[in-house]
């Protein structure tokens, strides 16, 4: 991005907001352009001053910032990081948030001291850089569709013989909202287990199981040791934990190295299920910061099975799906809306539903 990175600090508190807006100022490539006191004003300041990112605060009076969030990203849709307490302890709201479209998130910590407050500056300046290079068009295209149901049907003709024996989807910024575009229109009858590798915190990817669970057809969890894979379940890795599959079909958790600078990682993900299912094996890469899944996907591609990646006109971040395709891994590159459909075709199930094309 050429110039200063436009901010618009939200929050109700004014000793916060005056040291959030001290502190991002002082970093030579952040404007604060602006503030606002509570969800309306957030709107109102979003719409007038089009900053390139705005920070918003959870609890705020007349308009709270996940009703502020959702009118934002209907009507001018922007690159979002959430700053509250409630974000920590009310991991729900966390997890609403990015499924509502919010690049990521940061914690205002319950010590109040000095330290306390230049670690939050810190970790927002980060985000805020990141936040700043995410494809806005892709918000916006995403707040325009409504969720829609799978449909359960009968196994078609030519499609009953299952050709994949298990799914390893990876995803990270952005990957909350895309994974609510994929998981829920899954159908009922999907033949196979779908593993999820999301790069969240641990005490996180619990809820964003449950959210998923409670609008899909398939069961969704957080992965826990030994649960074995089966049909029609869908396990997510646990925040901070690798996840493995082992030989007898069940799930390992582990706490070795990051790789790619992320624990859990997709490539060990993919790693293990190429080692086991071999070219049964269908991995699919989404939206993402950084290189994730591209050996995983080196690896599935050398077991003869086959690779997914999102569209780079749907990516909130192109950088995980690009990695892949630069590789020369990708066997189809679909757009966030076929994903699903693409999962179905592969693994030789019926498709629920006509998915829009974009």
């Amino acid at each position: 991005m050429a110039g200063k990175i436009r901010v618009l600090v939200a929050d109700d508190s004014a000793s916060v907001r005056s040291a959030l807006m001290k502190g991002l100022s002082a970093d030579p490539g952040i404007e604060v352009v602006g503030f606002a006191c509570d969800g309306i004003e957030a709107l109102e300041q979003v719409k007038a001053l089009r900053p390139n990112v705005l920070t918003l605060d959870v609890e705020m009076p007349r308009m709270d910032g996940l009703r502020a969030l959702e009118q934002i990203m209907k009507e001018r849709p922007t690159a979002v990081v959430m700053v509250s307490s409630l974000t920590g302890k009310g991991t729900e709201a966390t997890i609403k948030a990015l499924e509502l479209g919010a690049v990521d998130f940061a914690l205002k910590t319950a010590p109040r001291g000095l330290a306390a407050v230049r670690g939050l500056i810190e970790e927002l300046r980060k985000k805020i850089r990141v936040a700043a290079m995410v494809n806005v068009a892709a918000l916006a295209r995403q707040a325009t569709q409504r969720e829609r149901a799978a449909v359960k049907r009968p196994p078609a003709e030519g499609h009953s013989r299952r050709r994949k024996r298990v799914v390893v989807i990876a995803s990270s910024t952005g990957g909350p909202r895309a994974l609510r575009n994929v998981i829920p229109l899954l159908p009922a009858d999907l033949a196979v287990p779908v593993l999820v590798v999301q790069h969240l915190p641990a005490g996180f990817t619990a809820r964003l199981a449950e959210s998923l669970d409670g609008a899909s057809a398939l069961t969704v969890e957080e992965a826990r040791p030994g649960v074995e894979l089966s049909a029609g379940r869908v396990l997510v890795a646990p925040g901070g934990v690798h996840m493995r599959v082992a030989a007898n079909d069940s799930i390992r958790l582990n706490l070795d190295e990051r790789e790619c600078g992320v624990r859990p990682s997709a490539n060990l993900t993919m790693e293990s299920a190429a080692s086991v299912y071999g070219n049964a094996v269908l991995g699919v890469v989404l939206t993402g910061m950084g290189s994730d899944g591209t050996r995983g996907a080196a690896l599935i591609k050398g077991a003869g099975g086959e690779v997914i990646v999102e569209h780079e006109s749907t990516c909130v971040v192109y950088g995980m799906p690009k990695s892949v395709v630069d590789e020369g891994y990708a066997d189809r590159i679909a757009p966030l809306s076929r994903i699903a459909s693409e999962i179905v075709r592969a693994c030789g199930a019926p498709v629920g539903r006509t998915e829009a094309r974009v």
